[in-house]
């Protein structure tokens, strides 16, 4: 197992030891003891899985905030997604800073998205399943989420943002500077 540091502070990227035969392939996309033994201690409570049918479906940015804020763990099983995070710490190095990944089927990386950052992916491809751990259930009185397209951080999504599939409820998310911020960074150095 590897474990990727990202450009932003506490964000990584996870890359588990995959075994490929003509049969197919194995990996243990979590390992609580593995994870630990890489610096990564999280109590995961709930497994969720979304399945996008086509192309260009953009979920996010998406968070919850204190005192039921989530840490994911983030995998793409079918398909290719572009998943971006965005750290909304304030007094973090990386404040406002995007970072966009790319998950696949193909490259079995998941991405650790620590409690103060609000997340999001697009669909690259039809019938993408995406399955994520989270360590704090869902509480509908602390979901928030911000624009896919705020001028402000100016994601380059990949695709024609014009285009996007989204959901009713991403389409009403306030901006960065419209949203009144309870998350603060925690220096752990």
């Amino acid at each position: 197992m590897k474990v990727i540091e990202t450009t932003l502070k506490d964000a990584k990227i996870v890359e588990t030891d995959v075994h490929g035969d003509h049969r197919g392939f194995f990996t243990e996309s979590y390992n609580q003891k593995r994870f630990i033994e890489h610096g990564i201690e999280n109590s995961f409570i709930q497994d969720n899985h979304s399945l996008s049918v086509e192309p260009g479906v953009l979920r996010g940015l998406h968070f919850q905030v204190p005192p039921k804020s989530q840490t994911k763990l983030i995998r793409a099983t079918t398909g290719v997604i572009y998943d971006v995070i965005v750290d909304l710490r304030k007094g973090s190095p990386t404040y406002g800073q995007w970072e966009g990944f790319i998950l696949s089927e193909y490259n079995h990386r998941q991405l650790l998205v620590p409690k103060g950052f609000a997340h999001g992916f697009v669909t690259l491809t039809p019938n993408c399943n995406v399955q994520y751990k989270v360590d704090e259930s869902y509480s509908a009185e602390h979901d928030g989420g911000i624009m896919f397209n705020d001028p402000s951080l100016g994601i380059d999504w990949t695709i024609d943002s014009q285009k996007a599939i989204l959901s009713d409820k991403d389409k009403q998310h306030p901006t960065l500077d419209e949203w009144d911020n309870p998350f603060v960074w925690e220096d752990k150095t």
